[in-house]
């Protein structure tokens, strides 16, 4: 049960991110061989990472708390990757197994496993196996097809053009989501994990561009989100990097050509409104009280995380700041 490949991170300077390995699907059909079912089901992540935040903001959008099981890791990763201990509030131990690390469920999945340990963890209870540990597939899953459990307002066949992937908008979410991940939400990580500096400049210049486009998408229609107004997917994937910009990114990843709250007026508001929507119908309250636990842990997290990557020498040091962590509404901002 040791895992003998090594993880490539780093190739001439550049970081690269493996693919996801379990890809596995939930389905409505009774007749799956991993059907929808209340209480069968178990999502393990840690809040610090943005992939997995993915993931409970769609599950409490969904309203499906009470039917997915949620196991929350450690906020930081140590030498053995994410692990339970009990860090600010979260699991002092797996609740299912009694695990410490993340990647001893990975092995109980398959004891010859030798990719990643990552988060988010789709798990299975009832057949003890992980069903998909890719978010952009998960939260696909959470949006339809648990929908028989909840009350018919949630169902996305009921929101219609206002669902989270709305059947008409589809391939222009998919487009922007394509160009947005490979450009922001990887282009962070291409930056801060940069061990040459004709990497970092390859990268950070390309993130900064598509900040400014999706300031101009933001501009150009005047609605309050990236399809006009309702949160889509798109929103939902860009804002857990957005969430960790300023805070984060910003300084540890050294991506520090703008800032949002002082370059992209346009995109911060988008960021806060998402950020402040404690008593939202639309979203449950989702983004907040996914995001306002952790926030300011962030740093933390990329400053051990960057240090691991690039094999740095020397102890972690992590920034202070900002000041204000999220700044708040303008009544005249408010929708």
């Amino acid at each position: 049960m040791s895992q003998t490949t090594k993880i490539e991170y780093q190739k001439d300077g550049h970081f690269t991110r493996p693919a996801s390995t379990f890809r596995n699907f939930i389905s409505a059909d009774p007749n799956s061989q991993f059907p929808a079912e209340k209480g069968r089901y178990a999502l393990y992540l840690s809040p610090g990472c943005p992939w997995a935040h993915r993931t409970i903001i769609v599950r409490a959008m969904k309203r499906l708390e009470d039917i997915i099981d949620l196991y929350v890791l450690s906020p930081s990763m140590v030498d053995k990757g994410w692990c339970f201990n009990g860090a600010e509030g979260t699991l002092p131990k797996d609740p299912l197994y009694g695990f410490t690390y993340l990647r001893e469920l990975y092995f109980k999945a398959n004891p010859d496993f030798e990719g990643r340990f990552t988060v988010p963890v789709l798990w299975d209870k009832k057949a003890h196996t992980m069903v998909n540990n890719e978010s952009s597939e998960i939260i696909r899953m959470l949006y339809t097809e648990f929908d028989a459990f909840l009350p018919e307002q949630y169902r996305e066949a009921t929101k219609g053009a206002a669902g989270l992937r709305p059947e008409h908008l589809r391939p222009q979410i998919d487009e922007l989501n394509e160009w947005v991940y490979d450009t922001v939400n990887n282009g962070v990580y291409k930056c801060g994990f940069a061990t040459k500096q004709e990497s970092f400049d390859a990268n950070v210049y390309p993130l900064f561009a598509s900040l400014d486009r999706l300031e101009g998408i933001l501009a150009g229609h005047g609605k309050p989100f990236l399809f006009g107004n309702h949160v889509t997917e798109a929103d939902v994937r860009l804002y857990t990097t957005i969430a960790r910009f300023d805070v984060a990114y910003h300084t540890v990843f050294m991506c520090n050509l703008k800032s949002i709250r002082h370059d992209y007026l346009f995109l911060h508001r988008w960021f806060r409104r998402l950020y402040w929507d404690e008593g939202s119908e639309e979203t449950g309250g989702a983004f907040h009280k996914t995001t306002a636990p952790w926030i300011g842990s962030y740093a933390k997290g990329y400053a051990g995380a960057r240090v691991k990557v690039t094999n740095s020498q020397g102890p972690v040091i992590v920034p202070r700041g900002p000041a204000v962590l999220v700044e708040p509404l303008a009544d005249d901002e408010k929708i």
